[in-house]
């Protein structure tokens, strides 16, 4: 047993397992979590921003049942995506959250008010008690997304500031996309007048997500000379949200929810995808740090590597046992408990 380690440490030591381009493949598997997490809590951030407009108590249930299952196990994807930040690109995540950190705690407030809302809203059945949860549950569910925008933004352009205007419009654009994604989200959860009303708000908040997009892009660029707008990968994964917004729209008017969602999922991954190719070789503009200067050490990442491919899966099958659970619309007097 102590001969096989003293011969796999060296070997794990010396170089990429496999031969395989492990700093590539950490940083693109670093914003594909942050990608899953934007996704899947985006629609529930995009239901909370919609619970806005319903104006009963049996749709305002439905909203809230709909998401339910869901919202506390899709906030796992936030908390690997910061122990994968912490583990594979450590001084990144020293650099980056501490200089940030006044807008790390605005994000996890709002989380936690969004998450205590719809409990509290819950508990207790009078109108004044459930108006004031309602409204926190809404407040929380369009803060979120927009400090979360918002420290995007301040990494892809690399302000060390509280925030820019660059940053701002990317805040304001996030909050667009959740909501067109909470709405294709509530195309397969709902039915009726909820279901249609909602997807027209979505369909409002596509265009407004586009227009938004391209304004911070433009400013961004701007300012940070590492953003090459006018780049081919960029007007690809522009002209791919642009195709993808329209399938999105003509999909819900033809009723075809699934198609409808697929097609956001796949705006918000290349938002993502947008963003790292802006990056990319940087993983911290601020700083100037490189993909390759913050890596860890080939010992630490060949690991870290292995271990991921036994966790990963795993985290990926528990979700696709939770949503086929709870598959299917919200039948007429479900409610969130």
């Amino acid at each position: 047993m102590t001969d096989v380690s003293i011969m796999a440490t060296p070997a794990l030591a010396n170089g990429p397992l496999f031969g395989l381009p492990l700093e590539e493949l950490w940083f693109g598997l670093v914003f594909a979590v942050f990608g899953t997490f934007l996704f899947l809590d985006g629609f529930d951030f995009g239901v909370g921003a919609l619970f806005a407009t319903r104006t009963t108590d049996g749709e305002r249930e439905q909203l809230l049942a709909s998401i339910g299952p869901f919202w506390d196990g899709n906030e796992v994807w936030l908390v690997v995506f910061g122990g994968m930040l912490f583990a594979v690109f450590p001084s990144v995540y020293a650099t980056l959250f501490s200089r940030h950190y006044l807008l790390m705690f605005a994000i996890l407030g709002a989380l936690i008010i969004r998450g205590l809302a719809p409990e509290m809203y819950e508990q207790r059945h009078d109108e004044d008690w459930q108006r004031w949860w309602g409204r926190a549950f809404v407040v929380g569910s369009i803060a979120s997304p927009f400090f979360l925008g918002v420290f995007v933004g301040n990494w892809l352009f690399g302000v060390e500031g509280v925030a820019s205007i660059a940053s701002l419009l990317a805040g304001l654009a996030v909050i667009a996309l959740t909501i067109v994604d909470g709405a294709a989200f509530l195309g397969l959860k709902t039915r009726g007048d909820v279901r249609l009303e909602t997807r027209s708000l979505g369909h409002l908040a596509q265009v407004v997500y586009l227009l938004l997009a391209v304004a911070t892009l433009v400013v961004g660029s701007r300012s940070s000379p590492h953003v090459a707008l006018f780049s081919v990968p960029t007007l690809g994964l522009l002209g791919l949200t642009v195709l993808l917004a329209g399938v999105h729209v003509v999909a819900g008017w033809a009723g075809r929810y699934y198609l409808a969602f697929a097609a956001v999922a796949g705006q918000v991954y290349g938002l993502v995808a947008l963003a790292a190719t802006l990056l990319f070789p940087l993983i911290d503009p601020a700083t100037g740090l490189t993909v390759a200067d913050a890596i860890v050490s080939p010992l630490s990442l060949n690991i870290m590597t292995i271990g991921s491919s036994i966790l990963l899966p795993l985290i990926a099958t528990y979700f696709i046992v939770l949503y086929s659970s709870f598959s299917g619309p919200v039948e007429e007097g479900e409610s969130y408990v």
